[in-house]
């Protein structure tokens, strides 16, 4: 994934440069025009284009005629420069995602293709992305129910994104049934993020305090730290406001046990009004970063609440397969170019460990201590009488009569009493 990110910052270079020699041509060619329109004004003046011209003004001439020539070759420089830039970037692409999913195009095509048309038409139907990723593909994993599943994954990605319009026009396409109690939460979740995003905190806090016990019973510091932003927005206001956010910090009473000092320094800042926020000790309750805070802060326990995950399923599951597919596709050609096809099974496990990165750990993973394998859902962890744990294959394999001894310590029970655990 890291790759990706240097090509997309390689590309926002180019974008740059092709801005920067846009500005630079415009204002050139105001320069070179207003320049020649004076000149020609000049020698109107002097009797038009049958007087014989001095040697002053030949040598004026000549010298325009330099100019316009040099910008001529200037521009088309870097006209050239720009084109190699396009080029490179195009190279770098193919040469880093050779391997890689074509569907990764979707990531980058649209500022690709703004910016030069014809070049991101060739790049979105280049046939370089020549490795089958069908080798390391599940045999019937797109039958109905699996469609039918990915269909309802892209619909809550798209409610998720506030695009409606296309989740209601795919469901009609998959033939999906959305009721509405399942779209109106990701409405209300959009809108309320939308006016977060131009700083209205009003519809934000009022979900807050119609949620407000069951923000509480997770410990969630919402509420708070929206009171606290329109608080500030009230200082920001001076001295005109002061009898106002004076009013508003009795809203603050219900969260003084778990945020004493916080509200502390929202009431030491009044003694600045006059002199302004920004020019005191409090200049960092200013902080813009906040409102970028505040908005992760409401998905997250809004997401929570609703018992969905904070990130979309299906962003979550592309970007794992953008990091997991080449190394896949690798050792599948080691292993068909070494005749043991029969090593990956393709089924419930993978052929090496593909490490996703920390932001894709969710859940613990058990390793049964006896057979040193993880458990599954067929050969689940199982929880013995004296609390020691062993996956279901080894506690089978113990089993002597009708009586199991534990592998850690001397007691003895019926394997009937172990009890399965879950993580």
């Amino acid at each position: 994934m890291e790759q990706c990110l240097n090509v997309e910052r390689e590309l926002d270079k180019v974008l740059q440069k092709f801005t920067s020699y846009g500005q630079h041509c415009d204002r050139t060619l105001e320069e070179l025009i207003e320049y020649t329109s004076g000149l020609r004004q000049e020698l109107t003046q002097t009797g038009g284009q049958d007087v014989e011209l001095s040697g002053t003004l030949s040598l004026v001439l000549s010298q325009c005629c330099k100019r316009i020539k040099d910008t001529v070759q200037k521009l088309a420089s870097d006209h050239k420069d720009i084109h190699c830039s396009v080029s490179r970037v195009g190279k770098a692409i193919d040469r880093v995602f050779r391997h890689v999913s074509p569907f990764f195009i979707l990531t980058v095509d649209a500022k690709y293709c703004s910016f030069y048309p014809r070049m991101g038409q060739n790049f979105a139907t280049n046939q370089n992305f020549d490795a089958d990723i069908n080798g390391v593909a599940i045999d019937g994993c797109w039958q109905t129910d699996s469609q039918r599943l990915l269909s309802e994954v892209m619909v809550e990605h798209f409610f998720r994104q506030g695009m409606l319009d296309v989740a209601e026009e795919l469901c009609q396409e998959a033939g999906l049934c959305i009721e509405g109690n399942q779209k109106e939460p990701f409405v209300e979740l959009n809108r309320i993020l939308e006016a977060l995003r131009v700083r209205d905190l009003r519809p934000a806090l009022e979900w807050a305090v119609a949620n407000r016990e069951m923000l509480m019973a997770q410990n969630s510091s919402l509420e708070f730290k929206l009171h606290r932003l329109y608080f500030i927005s009230l200082l920001m206001g001076g001295t005109e406001n002061q009898r106002e956010a004076l009013q508003y910090a009795k809203n603050f009473q219900p969260f003084a046990i778990n945020h004493q000092k916080d509200i502390q320094v929202l009431m030491g800042s009044l003694v600045y009004l006059r002199q302004g926020i920004a020019n005191s000790p409090y200049m960092h309750l200013l902080d813009s970063n906040q409102w970028a805070d505040i908005c992760d802060i409401f998905t997250r326990d809004a997401c929570s609440l609703l018992g969905l995950s904070v990130e979309s399923p299906l962003s979550v599951s592309f970007s794992a397969g953008c990091i997991a597919l080449p190394a896949l596709i690798n050792i599948k050609a080691v292993i068909e170019q070494r005749q043991c096809t029969g090593v990956w099974n393709q089924k419930d496990e993978l052929p090496i460990e593909v490490d996703l990165g920390k932001k894709c750990w969710y859940h613990s993973i058990f390793a049964c201590p006896i057979l040193r394998q993880q458990t599954t859902e067929s050969n689940p962890p199982m929880k013995l009488v004296c609390g020691h744990i062993i996956s279901r294959d080894a506690l089978n394999k113990m089993i002597n009569g009708s009586k199991l001894k534990c592998p850690y310590c001397p007691m003895e029970q019926a394997p009937a009493d172990a009890k399965q655990i879950f993580f």
